[in-house]
This record gives structure tokens, C-alpha cells and sequence, in this order.
């Protein structure tokens, strides 16, 4: 049987120290907002990087949800007044070889409105242009 698998790593500067420390709350909160005691093991991990700086280190354990981690950027964009561009890219793997198993993509939000810019999927952009679509249309 095989594992699929979404691989990320970001940083995400939400100015200060004590909004580092803040975030950290919020990360927890989440999980009690959706009733579950920690985030499930395909949310994403969290750490302050370097220790004692603004700056978010986030990233998968094993598998991570992209969907969690906007909700989390946009909650901390909104909580501590962030603005201008931020984005991430993703892998999608696979633990064996499977047609259509492997891509990845990447989300581009606007911090201030929390709008998202663009985004990309590459599975979902091949599949456009191999059936001669556009797929910027």
C-alpha cells in the first residue's frame, strides 16, 4: 500500500519576539477551535527560528495540510497587522511509484486583506495542458 505524502517548509515574520510567542498560542487555539486536543499529525509543526526572533520556522512532520497553514498565516496576519506579499511551495510525494502521485504547487496571500494573489498546482496545471487548455485562462 502506498503513502502520500505533502512536504513543506516556511518562515512566516510576524515582527517581534512576543508575537513569536503569541503565535505559538494561536497555534494551539486553532486546535481547540476545530475540538481537538493537539493538531492532527498532518497539520504542520511550528518553532520560533532563530529562538528569541519574530520569525516562524513552519513545516511538515510527516505530511502537512497547506489548508491549515493558511488559516494559521492568515489568523497571525490579522492578530498582529501583517502586511504585504507571503507565500509557500509544497511537494506531493508519494512512498511508491504511482501514476499522477507526485507534484506540488504554491499559495501566494495578500497578508493585509488575506486574499490569496495566485496559486498553482502543478498536477491540475499539466492535466489542463495536455487536454490543450489554458491554464492561466
Amino acid at each position: 500500500m502506498a503513502d502520500y505524502f505533502t512536504h513543506f517548509s516556511c518562515i512566516l515574520d510576524v515582527g517581534s519576539p512576543e508575537n513569536a510567542a503569541r503565535a505559538l498560542e494561536l497555534h494551539d487555539a486553532l486546535a481547540n477551535e476545530d475540538g481537538m486536543e493537539d493538531l492532527p499529525s498532518d497539520g504542520f509543526l511550528l518553532s520560533i527560528q532563530p529562538e528569541n526572533s519574530g520569525q516562524l520556522w513552519i513545516r511538515d512532520d510527516v505530511s502537512g495540510d497547506p489548508e491549515q497553514l493558511i488559516r494559521f498565516v492568515k489568523r497571525c496576519a490579522a492578530e498582529f497587522g501583517l502586511t504585504g506579499l507571503w507565500g509557500f511551495q509544497f511537494a506531493t510525494t508519494c512512498s511508491q511509484a504511482r501514476v499522477n502521485a507526485f507534484g506540488g504547487g504554491a499559495h501566494a496571500l495578500d497578508l493585509a486583506t488575506g486574499e490569496t494573489v495566485d496559486r498553482i498546482d502543478s498536477g491540475n496545471w499539466l492535466e489542463i495542458v495536455l487536454d490543450g487548455g489554458d491554464p492561466y485562462a
